[in-house]
């Protein structure tokens, strides 16, 4: 179904602000006395997040929402309880406003609407005259529009939030006309057409003329003849029709029973639907009535008030949902109440505001850095050994107390210093103490024994060391060439060791066929061992007809004397 509008009975119509004499602000100065020996203006009610709600706010919603129940009529009971909810429809308008900043919802432009409706429903040629009335009635035009917009946001707020979430099948709508059936009972009433035939204006002195009685009486005949013999009653009504629903077909509309004179009433409710009266005599002249469709008492047909039954399943709906969002924003927001007002709405779940005394928060201390890494003496170097510790410390108490210096120098703080990788640290590291006659000392950490191995100068590993050259698998046919009859180091020339009977017996075994599924050596393909010239087959058959010719024999010729021998020729 199609999301329909939320409407706020509490909304204020501006023809009521325009029209009715305006209350005026509570402006008066309070008894309340100020520490400062003036008096409090405009005081504080409550707190609802950013914004607040003030006495002046509380008396003019108290004033405007007497003069809606007086316009309402409701009892004096009804009047109590909304002024015992006042306060709670305040701080609840602040909660929609704060949601709808929120969510970015401004109502600028449905604003500009709602504005241009009030000027064209009052007949206002501009904007600008709309504000000269208002201020012509005393009513602050600013506060006009922010009481307008603040509707709105408050109306888009519940559609988005709350209304969005509520859907409404036809089962449901069938089920609550069931039960509340009776709220949509109807009297009994009709729908009725006419065919009016003036007698004119009556005489000065009230009496009418009877001849034009007559004539307007014997034309209506005429028409209801018409409409026995099968004429349209529309069509009639358009044509002869002297009343101001001629150009309707004469359709005059719902009566219910009780809202027509009684004669026509007796005439009219006692026929079926598509029937006509005979001609009646009133004071416009003579009317024929036709009863086009009747209604009985009772409840009403679903069909008939459908749309009906959704709305009021839809508000019954919304109510409680609106409040669960409401108290759900109360217990998310801060609210402070003044002593002595009472807000119906509140959640038990809400956070109640804790007042305490400011107190500065103390200045934070720096943490106490120590640049340097090494606190130790340059005798001891990282730590010492566990022999000398007792020894030396009771030494440097002795000294403290007498105030003699000690031997020992302090190491200063080092210096900072960028190491790069892979190369060891330059000034950072304190040097070592040399001694004239034994050279630079090297200090036991403790964990060994002092002897004459570790008392050495350890290796540091940053040290650079020689770069060790790889060769490449390349390089390895040329060096052999390079030293090929040479001998090396060890006396060995540079030639490949034969291979052990092992690496020969390992070669034969992966060098043999597999095996699998047979002997696959046989299995290769032979190759052609064919080495004499290739002929086609096409000439193998002159090749077989040439040689089976005999062959010619050549006798050589004597020798000439003198002339040189052939080459091949066998020597005698």
């Amino acid at each position: 179904m199609t999301f329909r509008f939320v409407r706020n009975p509490a909304a204020v119509a501006f023809g009521v602000i325009l029209l009715a004499a305006t209350a005026p602000a509570q402006n008066t100065a309070l008894s309340t006395q100020t520490p400062y020996g003036g008096d409090v203006v405009d005081g504080i009610i409550a707190r609802v997040n950013d914004q607040i709600i003030t006495s002046s706010d509380y008396d003019r919603a108290m004033n405007e929402l007497d003069q809606e129940d007086q316009q309402r009529g409701d009892t004096m009971q009804e009047m109590s309880e909304d002024r015992k909810n006042l306060l709670r429809s305040l701080i609840d308008q602040q909660l929609w406003l704060s949601k709808g900043k929120e969510l970015g919802i401004t109502g600028d432009i449905e604003l500009v609407k709602r504005l241009d409706d009030i000027r064209k429903q009052y007949h206002l040629s501009s904007i600008e005259d709309l504000e000269k009335a208002a201020k012509e009635q005393g009513v602050s035009f600013e506060d006009f529009k922010a009481q307008i917009r603040n509707q709105i946001i408050t109306q888009d707020v519940m559609r988005q939030e709350v209304g969005s979430t509520i859907e409404i099948t036809p089962g449901e709508a069938r089920q609550y006309y069931e039960e509340h059936k009776q709220d949509y009972t109807q009297p009994e009433s009709e729908h009725l057409s006419e065919i009016l035939v003036s007698t004119g204006a009556p005489a000065a002195d009230g009496t009418e003329d009877q001849k034009k009685v007559d004539a307007a009486r014997a034309k209506a005949e005429n028409i209801e003849a018409k409409l026995h013999a099968g004429g349209d009653f529309a069509q009639l009504a358009r044509t002869f029709s002297d009343g101001p629903t001629a150009a309707g077909g004469g359709d005059l509309g719902q009566y219910k029973r009780g809202q027509l004179p009684k004669e026509l009433e007796d005439k009219t409710f006692s026929l079926q639907p598509g029937q006509w009266t005979e001609p009646i005599l009133t004071r416009q002249g003579w009317i024929i009535l036709k009863v086009t469709q009747h209604t009985a008492a009772g409840p009403a047909p679903y069909k008939d008030v459908e749309n009906q039954v959704e709305d009021s399943l839809y508000m019954s709906m919304m109510e409680p949902a609106i409040r669960a969002y409401l108290t759900k924003m109360r217990e998310q927001a801060y609210i402070d109440i003044k002593p002595g007002y009472v807000d119906t709405g509140a959640s038990p779940n809400e956070t109640e505001p804790v007042y305490s005394a400011y107190v500065p928060p103390s200045p934070k201390k720096k943490p106490k850095v120590e640049r340097t890494r090494f606190r130790e003496t340059a005798r001891s170097f990282r730590q010492k050994s566990p022999q000398s510790a007792p020894d030396e410390t009771a030494r440097s108490q002795e000294d403290k107390k007498s105030g003699k210096k000690t031997d020992e120098a302090t190491e200063k703080p080092g210096k900072k210093e960028k190491i790069r990788f892979g190369q060891k640290p330059r000034e950072t590291l304190p040097s070592a103490a040399t001694d004239a006659s034994t050279g630079p000392t090297v200090e036991n950490a403790g964990a060994l024994p002092e002897t004459a191995a570790n008392t050495q100068e350890p290796v540091n590993p940053l040290d650079t060391a020689p770069v060790e050259h790889k060769m490449r698998y390349s390089d390895l046919a040329r060096d052999r060439k390079h030293h090929k009859g040479k001998k090396s180091a060890k006396g060995d020339t540079f030639t490949a060791t034969p291979p052990s009977a092992g690496e020969v017996a390992d070669r034969e075994t992966q060098s043999a066929p597999l095996g699998l599924a047979g002997d696959t050596a046989d299995k290769k393909k032979k190759k052609h061992t064919a080495t004499g010239e290739k002929t086609r087959y096409s000439e193998q058959s002159k090749k077989a007809a040439e040689e089976n010719q005999p062959k010619p024999t050549f006798t050589p010729a004597p020798p000439v004397e003198g002339a040189p021998a052939p080459a091949n020729a066998p020597q005698q």
